[in-house]
């Protein structure tokens, strides 16, 4: 039996608090619709107590939703905790998300506080919230570069307060994947009651290490990943979902799934791209525009001999109808008659390789060679044959 792994998404949270990328509640309303679509199990719908436009939101997104879990984020104060109950009182399944930071940086730097009065404002907003909702998830805010004694007894706290989420951020993306899964394996040991919580990760991209984190956590025992479309997110953003989602698809030795429908993954990931005027960068794993582009050569050929000599996912699998063949001056011919071909053309060995020859020639002073560029070459070749 395959271990279940939650999503929980924050693209509208954490993913819409990127400059630039807000979105109207007829916008949230449509990414929501298309979230639950997609299969995630928890939709962080906003903060509500930030903005009038996010109450409203949160409120419409929770009538709208009907099987994932509503979420709305909240500091640990009894005004965040009230307005986030009533724009989720409409909600199948609501969740409150409070929490407080609980590193050296944020109990003296940022909340002159102490330890322990740390523990107690968490408590007793865990315990504020399960008056409105049965759903209550904590998030130990900075728990990355918490001293990890100090996290078990935050954690072991709000459990027993009746948090039956309990979010163990990298909030600054500061830890080494080795770091954050002993982290996570702490708690698991040293929590007497962690049994009677889920854990989640939230993990941040600032070192690029988000998705290994994530995956390191739930190596270890996280049961809910918390992540975004695309990876957007607070600076270099958050664990990107279709990352998460294709990493364990893909190693079924590890026995995890998700909920997922992962041919849904390309056109949601371009829905938000679209709707948050946010590139998806050509690099990106999975849904960027090259994860499947073949230009050179050697891999080309192995390509078109059999998909598996380079690809590791089948486009298919997150709705992309094929891989791409791209020419350029690194291309073979293996890619040029490939090409060729699907414009109806078919030529011997020797004509190919004269037309290479024509081929090389333009491709060395552009960039890419598309089809309207082969007609012309094919053109010029003839030419050069009837002289």
């Amino acid at each position: 039996m395959k271990n279940q792994i939650q999503i929980f998404d924050t693209t509208l949270r954490d993913g819409e608090q990127v400059p630039g990328c807000q979105l109207n509640t007829k916008e949230k309303l449509f990414v929501a619709d298309a979230l639950e679509e997609l299969g995630v199990d928890i939709i962080e719908a906003g903060f509500p107590i930030s903005s009038p436009g996010d109450f409203q939101s949160v409120q419409a997104i929770s009538k709208q939703v009907k099987r994932a879990v509503v979420c709305g984020l909240t500091r640990a104060v009894k005004k965040d905790i009230e307005v986030a109950a009533e724009a989720l009182k409409d909600a199948q399944r609501p969740r409150i998300h409070t929490g407080i930071g609980v590193s050296y940086y944020h109990i003296h730097l940022k909340l002159k506080s102490t330890e322990d009065e740390i523990i107690d404002r968490a408590v007793k907003a865990v315990k504020y919230s399960k008056k409105f909702v049965e759903d209550v998830e904590f998030y130990a805010e900075d728990a990355g570069r918490a001293d990890n004694i100090y996290l078990a007894k935050v954690v072991e706290a709000v459990i027993k307060a009746g948090a039956t989420v309990v979010n163990i951020p990298d909030t600054t993306g500061y830890c080494l994947p080795i770091e954050y899964g002993e982290k996570i394996k702490f708690l698991k040991t040293y929590v007497k009651n962690i049994d009677k919580a889920i854990i989640a990760a939230h993990c941040h991209n600032d070192l690029g290490l988000a998705t290994a984190n994530s995956i390191a956590g739930v190596f270890n025992g996280v049961e809910q990943v918390e992540c975004t479309i695309n990876g957007i997110g607070e600076r270099a953003g958050n664990t990107s979902m279709e990352e998460v989602v294709m990493i364990l698809r893909q190693h079924k030795d590890l026995n995890y799934t998700t909920n997922i429908n992962t041919k849904l993954i390309s056109s949601t990931s371009q829905m938000v791209s679209n709707l948050m005027h946010m590139p998806v960068q050509p690099n990106k794993a999975i849904v960027g525009s090259n994860a499947f582009a073949h230009s050179s050569g050697i891999h080309q050929d192995g390509v078109l001999k059999n998909r598996e000599n380079y690809e590791i996912i089948d486009p298919a699998d997150v709705g992309i109808d094929k891989s791409s063949i791209i020419l350029t001056a690194r291309s073979g011919r293996a890619a040029l008659k490939f090409r060729l071909q699907k414009l109806g053309h078919k030529f011997s060995e020797k004509k190919l390789d004269g037309i290479y020859d024509v081929f090389l020639d333009y491709a060395d002073k552009q960039k890419e060679i598309n089809d309207k560029d082969l007609s012309v070459i094919v053109k010029k070749f003839n030419q050069l044959v009837a002289v």
